[in-house]
């Protein structure tokens, strides 16, 4: 009967291969969209992301996500350390400055002033040249984005010159590091260099960045900053997902991309539930002459659900293979690294498909249960 029922399904190959591809379509663009979805909000979190060394971001108390900096006194840096559990605490500047190649090209890019004694949060994934360099005085590390801006068709490699902020500094490295939610180029220097280049003012420090000592665990941490400072401390973790929730629910990007995910889950519902229920309407002779010769119907049944899964495997299959190729062919693609089809959006994805196809399959299933086996001698 398995034979049979593959023999059916197949022997209209139109109406096969529609099947297949309409789950297929469905698959690809909703696994695609939301590989994207997903892709963005990671690239919104992706400089705390990027900053192993410290486990405790302490920031202004109004402070919502990491691009909205209010500055801090230095006063606030050594009231951190006096804190009790603090393991060290330095400062973090983040700003935009104005770079410049010899050329004159110029572009804004996001400026990351580290702690000048410990480098805390310096990239660690070095392209060319070395991290320490960006110790040295005048000295930038800068991502692969800004280099191929900057520098383009020329191979990675460290001691070329930049206009930063009106100051020209020699390249130390060129790193791999985390793209950003805006894809502008990210330029790491000294804290005191930072500063310099744009300019000092009264309140520079944008972050205070700490680890706890031993034993104390980075929650309770927090909470004794917040009492002893009156500053927002959060963990890495806490913080990454603040940033996440303000854009999800600040921006247009949930609901865009939820209509485009809706509008695949309609199109799969639609179309293969109409294919299969108009396939199981134009066999309801077959299964009638089934019936006659004396299958049951729990058997019949179990033929169309044969023909569900076979269905749904293939197509599923090749949705996701197709996302899969689309980012493998796009990974080197600045302005589209860091965009992944995820194990979590293949299991999700594949509950939605099973879900759609079921449910096409019990519609379906309903006529062929009350099929009388003498249609098959009727004219």
């Amino acid at each position: 009967m398995n034979f049979v029922s593959l023999q059916m399904l197949t022997g209209d190959r139109a109406k096969y291969l529609g099947l297949v591809l309409a789950i297929a379509f469905s698959t690809f663009l909703m696994s695609h969209q939301m590989s994207i979805f997903a892709g963005l909000l990671e690239r919104t979190r992706s400089q705390i992301s990027d900053i192993e060394d410290a486990e405790i971001w302490v920031m202004d108390a109004k402070t919502r996500y990491v691009d909205e900096v209010r500055a801090l006194s230095d006063q606030e840096l050594y009231r951190v350390r006096g804190v009790q559990g603090v393991e060290w605490a330095v400062p973090l500047f983040k700003g935009v400055a104005r770079v410049k190649n010899e050329e004159g090209t110029f572009r804004n890019a996001i400026l990351l002033g580290l702690d000048d004694a410990t480098l805390t949060g310096v990239p660690r994934r070095i392209l060319a040249g070395s991290w320490q360099a960006i110790g040295e005085p005048e000295t930038i590390l800068i991502d692969r984005v800004g280099y191929q801006f900057f520098f383009p068709g020329q191979p990675y490699r460290a001691g070329g010159r930049l206009d930063v902020g009106g100051k020209w500094v020699t390249i130390g490295a060129v790193a791999d590091a985390s793209p950003p939610f805006v894809n502008l180029p990210v330029v790491y220097a000294r804290y005191s260099d930072a500063i310099a280049m744009v300019g000092r003012e009264p309140q520079q420090m944008s972050f205070v960045l700490a680890k706890p000592q031993g034993g104390v665990a980075p929650a309770e941490l927090c909470r004794r900053i917040q009492a002893a400072t009156g500053l927002k401390a959060a963990t890495k973790q806490e913080f990454g997902w603040e940033t996440i929730w303000y854009y999800i629910a600040n921006t247009g990007i949930p609901i865009n991309f939820g209509i485009t995910i809706t509008i695949a889950l309609m199109v799969g519902a639609l179309v293969s539930g109409q294919t299969f229920s108009l396939f199981i309407l134009e066999n309801l002779r077959f299964f009638g002459a089934l019936k006659a010769i004396g299958v049951t119907t729990p058997r019949i049944v179990g033929m169309i659900l044969l023909q569900a899964v076979v269905v749904l495997f293939i197509g599923y299959g090749l949705g996701v293979a197709l996302t899969a190729a689309f980012f493998e062919l796009t990974k080197d693609n600045l302005d589209l690294r860091g965009f992944r089809l995820l194990p979590e959006i293949m299991l999700l994805v594949a509950g939605v498909i099973f879900g759609v196809v079921l449910l096409a399959t019990m519609v379906s299933v309903r006529r062929v249960a009350v099929v009388d086996p003498a249609v098959v001698f009727r004219g």
